[in-house]
């Protein structure tokens, strides 16, 4: 069989084209920053209660009843925790990714960053893993596949972000403790990107942006010393956390802290809750009650003070 010399340039156009897609693909997952946006919507931890998911997703409006985006251009971020207590991670990740194409169409995006039980999973560690969560993939071997490196949600939350900033807001799951707290945003997500791949470092670390509580832990004086580092760092006025329950959207600090795990999985008996900010207003929203404007401080950012 002869090949034509000819078609060689097409070929290579080809593959510089797939490598020129997967290249966006990704520099689009590792972006961390993002400006202008008015209205974002943030949720703690599902551990998987997607029944309890949609009803928050639905409340928000970024959703309709078949689980079809419907938020425009709102920046949707989860906070981490999707795995454990419950059965129905699965389904929460399917509709995630599928929002996630959903949203980019019209101008919207959907953030879903690394928690701890994320970490856990991914390293083996399945003493939370609710039996109907395995069997949601089959057996054992097949849900190992499944989060395992070659697998397509293992792949998924490797390569996903751990902090990010809208705004003059920082999201993440836990928090940022020691050396952590003066890191900057791309230090931190190479760093539980590379930790999520190992098992190791970062993502293991108690001071971490998985693992860290003392910011949800700690009263209002305590709490205020430890964001101006990290306010300084990042030029924010607030940090979201998931990952340390609340029962509720409980602002610390006069807001310089805001606490979004509000307990919605079954296993915790919360409401199905989340985070609102509209014009830099924000919002309590919990399914089947008006949403609740929540009492925060305009903090000017360290950054800027004199």
């Amino acid at each position: 069989m002869r090949f034509s010399i000819s078609a060689s340039p097409i070929v290579f156009l080809v593959i510089l084209a797939s490598c020129a897609t997967a290249a966006e693909a990704q520099e689009k997952i590792r972006q961390h920053t993002w400006s202008g946006i008015e209205r974002i919507v943030a949720v703690g931890d599902v551990h998987g209660d997607h029944g309890q998911f949609l009803k928050t997703l639905l409340a928000a409006k970024v959703i309709d009843k078949k689980g079809r985006w419907i938020g425009g251009k709102t920046h949707l971020v989860q906070t981490g925790d999707l795995f454990d207590r419950g059965p129905d991670s699965r389904k929460t990740m399917d509709l995630l990714m599928k929002l996630e194409g959903e949203a980019k169409k019209t101008g919207g995006h959907v953030h879903c960053l690394a928690g701890n039980h994320e970490e856990m999973i991914l390293r083996g560690d399945w003493r939370y893993v609710h039996p109907g969560e395995v069997q949601a993939f089959g057996d054992n071997a097949k849900y190992s596949a499944a989060v395992g490196p070659g697998g397509v949600y293992g792949k998924w939350i490797r390569e996903h972000n751990g902090v990010i900033k809208i705004n003059n807001v920082l999201f993440l799951h836990g928090g940022l403790g020691g050396p952590y707290a003066t890191m900057s945003l791309d230090q931190l997500n190479e760093g539980i990107r590379h930790g999520l791949k190992t098992g190791t470092g970062m993502a293991r670390d108690s001071n971490g942006p998985l693992w860290h509580r003392a910011l949800a832990r700690g009263d209002d004086a305590s709490v205020s010393e430890q964001v101006k580092p990290i306010f300084k760092t990042h030029s924010v006025n607030h940090i979201v956390l998931g990952h340390t329950v609340s029962g509720r959207i409980l602002p610390k600090a006069g807001g310089k802290v805001i606490l979004i795990d509000v307990g919605m999985s079954k296993a915790y008996g919360g409401p199905a809750g989340c985070l609102v900010i509209e014009k830099g207003i924000f919002y309590a929203n919990y399914a089947g009650h008006p949403r609740l404007k929540l009492p925060i401080k305009k903090n000017t950012p360290a950054a800027a003070k004199k």
